[in-house]
């Protein structure tokens, strides 16, 4: 019992100072967002008002299955304010269902008014997205690749606000910041936005300004076409491609350019099924990246010590949802080890490098909520409120992402499965009859219900103990896990 209680101990303390010390470089990049405030741009650009400097610019669509977005898709595209005989627009179209046939009409409409815009088929998957976007390659005629998925709407002068960028040659990427065009259409949409917008202001801007690695986002940005060769190309042997390359562009010394004041919006998905899809698809391909690049990263020779620091974190992000989950599980052990070996009493002081991580993450996330909605007491309290619920429901999902974690640190292969996009953008907007909804349940919710009784058993045993150290995380878990359980079996009726 005792052997038993020190592995308990040691991979409980490990969890809590591992989020600690992400905490501490997320801090870090809250102080470079902060810093990068008062620096002027001063980047090379551009002068597209004169002819003879505009570039060729080839714009490619990666499609599957997306019928209830694909003419929103086309519209907008086709809506791009660029000289037509110097863009290019490629829909990758890798569909499987009839809405071959409707891409294939609005292709033709677009094309009438003399839009150069080509429907590339292939006769399998291969490679998914990154195979899609590295077959249009083969025959894009732009020094310049920018890619939309399905969900986003870019304003019509985005070309004018990105390409410019590209004067300087050591540029690689330019990224836009997501926007979300569904925002406020459920506690879902809120958190993710919350979430998204973190990473698309702090972090983002936070590498960027101190030029640590930063990753293109897979859509809303612009690739030089040499840069992409250059690194070796899209390669499918991760979920995420996009962080993929961008690693392996960075270290072949390719700069990459954050743009925080221009956004891209995009539609979030509003569904719980569509979330889970989405959240183990990043989180898996995180942790494949961290297989494939950690080590690159540590081994380079062109890049500083807090670039590689701040790399090995980044790449470490899915991570943090297997340290959480870990330390959740062992927590209610941990009170009866607490209770029956006074040796171990003081390990509970490990408690208050978790409750400075939650305070270092509330001041963070403050700066990003403020810097998009404004200051102000009744934004305080809004954000509160907001604060709390996403932490609550992200721990809900840190059963789901651990595994998704786990799959990718193993070496287990699976098919990117994409996002079901809905075209959901208001309350009256609906999605019950959605072709692309999976209407199984998996045993990964059916385990999350058994973690909702675990955690109850927790908060008993706080009563029973009469040691409510931990009472509070384990409602906050308990609220979380019945979250993202209860909407996971609704969305199953």
């Amino acid at each position: 019992m005792l052997q038993l209680s020190y592995i308990i101990v040691i991979l409980y303390s490990i969890s809590i100072l591992l989020l600690f010390f992400y905490s501490l470089a997320h801090f870090n990049l809250l102080l470079n967002y902060l810093k990068s405030k008062k620096n002027k741009d001063q980047s090379l650009q551009y002068d597209l008002s004169k002819a003879n400097e505009i570039p060729y610019v080839t714009i490619q669509l990666p499609i599957y299955n997306e019928k209830y977005v694909v003419e929103r898709l086309l519209t907008t595209i086709a809506q791009i304010d660029y000289p037509k005989h110097l863009l290019e627009i490629q829909v990758l179209d890798d569909s499987t269902d009839d809405s071959v046939v409707e891409t294939e009409a609005l292709i033709h409409k677009i094309a009438q008014v003399g839009l150069d815009i080509k429907h590339i088929r292939r006769s399998n998957r291969t490679g998914y997205k990154a195979g899609a976007l590295k077959e249009g390659l083969l025959s894009a005629k732009g020094e310049f690749i920018a890619i939309f998925d399905a969900d986003f709407v870019p304003q019509k002068d985005w070309l004018y606000k990105t390409i410019p960028y590209f004067k300087d040659p050591k540029i690689g990427v330019v990224q836009t910041r997501w926007g979300h065009l569904n925002r406020d259409y459920s506690v879902l949409t809120k958190i993710q936005a919350f979430a998204l917008d973190a990473h698309f202001t702090l972090e983002q801007v936070g590498r960027n300004s101190k030029l640590h690695f930063i990753n293109f986002n897979g859509t809303a940005g612009v690739w030089r076409k040499q840069c992409i060769l250059d690194a070796g190309n899209w390669e499918s042997d991760t979920l995420t491609e996009d962080l993929d390359l961008s690693y392996r562009a960075q270290l072949k010394n390719w700069k990459f350019k954050y743009l925080e004041n221009v956004v891209t919006p995009a539609e979030l998905p509003a569904i719980i099924s569509a979330t889970r899809s989405q959240q183990f698809r990043w989180n898996k391909g995180g942790a494949e990246n961290f297989s494939k690049n950690a080590a690159r990263v540590l081994q380079s020779k062109s890049i500083g010590l807090k670039t590689k620091a701040h790399g090995m974190f980044h790449l470490l992000n899915s991570t943090m949802f297997l340290a959480i989950f870990t330390m959740a599980v062992l927590s209610v052990p941990m009170l009866y080890i607490k209770n029956e070996f006074a040796e171990f009493e003081k390990v509970f002081d490990l408690l208050i490098f978790f409750v400075i991580t939650s305070i270092l993450f509330f001041i963070s996330y403050w700066a990003t909520f403020k810097s998009i909605h404004g200051g102000g007491f009744k934004n305080f309290l809004k954000y509160i409120t907001l604060f709390i619920t996403f932490y609550t429901i992200a721990m809900g999902f840190s059963f789901h992402n651990t595994i998704a974690v786990l799959e990718g640190l193993w070496g287990k292969k699976s098919e990117f499965v994409r996002t079901p996009k809905l075209n959901i953008e208001e309350l009256k907007d609906k999605w019950k009859q959605n072709s692309y909804l999976s209407q199984t349940i998996s045993k990964n919710i059916i385990i999350e219900g058994i973690l909702i009784v675990y955690f109850i058993f927790a908060m008993y045993s706080a009563f029973l103990l009469n040691d409510y150290s931990l009472i509070a995380l384990h409602l906050m878990l308990f609220i979380g896990f019945s979250f993202v359980f209860v909407k996971s079996i609704q969305i199953n009726k």
